[in-house]
């Protein structure tokens, strides 16, 4: 006769098998909580390290400057990116610095020559990155070993710069001068060439407003200087009127403004410098030459200035007066009051900066086609009440040593070189 089983060792059964259970659930529950928020957190790092490596790109134009350029955009564009759980502090694990930026040559060698750099990598890792069921689980397990407390999450991303088949050019146009062909269409590279703040583009290869979506607003001319994305090769631009609200978002790019603007919600260029036959009398190469004959001691290139921040003042930030942008540009410019700050440790222009006056250009026919692009410096914020204002032409935007860059769409065979993740 078979004996009946105990209750009270049923009673024992349950409590252990609830307890594996529960250990099992608590597992998955590590699994898709703890694992969740770390490929989360991969995620964030990921995107940062993407604008990281795309910002450092773009400044790769061989320059002598380029990788203290590249290494303060990748820092600045990756650090504006949200990690663990969008905090803006990176959960005060550490956020993207000059050693986690690197530079590799065509052959994919690290190097430290400006001229060689082909490729921006940055990589960075969250040290520290809390799971706590995991940890929990491995507390009561006795495997603390293997469900620490914290853990690392990593992410890379590499970007070059290639051809684009769309760019995002400024919304002015040049027309090849009489008899020139590509790449350079008769222009010299250093070149001055004067924009006409008038109706039309001006003709003889001189430059003129063109609004990129073909109409004739001039309130559009305002909005693409602020960023318009997707000209291709065989669009006809527009011819407009301009009016004086223009020179709000152009002088932007110099670090100047009026009471309402600032360096941190309108980005300025690396630097605000300005460049006129008064401290530039050579009218020729500010880009990288020399100032010529009779410039005041404080004159230097663009690339010289750009290094070291300076603003449209030099190392002031007075917009009028003694030692002001008006005293060393001669311009005038009433109604704008402030200017962002030089200097390479806090400065506007040094911690908002991006490549903002080295622009593209479209080139057009004589049915204001867009055939190819040019590179040029903008030289000289607007003048109010507004005059004619100068660019530097630095080239054809897709040779290989041209400084231009854009945000465009990368993918073509010709036209402006655009950063592309490759990694």
């Amino acid at each position: 006769m078979r004996k009946s089983t105990s209750p009270r060792r049923q009673k024992g059964a349950v409590i252990v098998t609830t307890a594996l259970v529960l250990l099992f659930l608590l597992g998955f529950m590590g699994i898709a909580l703890d694992f969740g928020h770390l490929f989360i957190v991969k995620t964030e790092l990921q995107t940062a390290m993407d604008s990281c490596a795309l910002s450092a790109a773009q400044e790769l134009d061989g320059q002598s400057t380029a990788l203290t350029r590249a290494t303060n955009a990748g820092m600045t564009a990756g650090n504006l990116n949200r990690v663990n759980m969008q905090s803006t502090t990176w959960s005060g694990q550490g956020q993207i610095v000059a050693a986690d930026i690197t530079f590799r040559d065509s052959a994919y060698a690290v190097t430290t020559t400006p001229a060689a750099a082909r490729y921006a990598q940055c990589q960075h890792t969250q040290s520290n990155v809390v799971t706590r069921l995991l940890q929990a689980m491995g507390g009561f397990t006795g495997d603390t070993a293997a469900n620490p407390a914290t853990r690392p999450v990593a992410a890379m991303a590499v970007a070059t710069r290639a051809s684009a088949q769309t760019t995002c050019p400024i919304p002015v146009a040049m027309k090849p001068k009489a008899g020139g062909t590509a790449p350079d269409y008769g222009f010299t590279v250093g070149e001055w060439v004067t924009l006409i703040n008038a109706q039309n583009a001006s003709a003889g290869g001189e430059i003129g407003w063109a609004n990129l979506d073909g109409t004739n607003s001039a309130s559009e001319t305002e909005a693409e200087l602020n960023g318009h994305c997707g000209t291709r090769v065989g669009d006809t631009l527009g011819t407009p009127g301009v009016q004086t609200s223009v020179a709000d978002v152009w002088n932007a790019r110099f670090g100047i403004y009026k009471n309402t603007g600032s360096p941190a919600i309108n980005h300025p260029d690396f630097t605000g410098y300005a460049y006129t036959a008064a401290n530039w009398p050579a009218g020729f190469n500010a880009y990288n030459g020399t100032p010529g004959a009779g410039a005041p001691a404080s004159a230097q290139n663009f690339v010289t200035k750009r290094a070291a921040f300076a603003s449209c003042a030099d190392t002031g930030t007075r917009v009028r007066g003694a030692n002001s942008c008006e005293s060393i540009t001669g311009l005038s410019l009433n109604s704008f009051q402030d200017l962002a700050a030089p200097g390479n440790t806090t400065g506007g222009h040094m911690q908002y900066g991006a490549n903002r006056r080295i622009v593209t250009v479209p080139v057009i026919n004589g049915a204001a086609q867009v055939i190819d692009y040019a590179c040029m410096l903008m030289l000289q914020p607007l003048t109010v009440p507004m005059s004619n204002v100068q660019l530097e032409f630095r080239g054809n935007a897709g040779a290989a040593g041209s400084p231009c860059t854009t945000s465009g769409l990368p993918g073509g065979s010709a036209g402006p070189l655009v950063p592309v993740l490759v990694r």
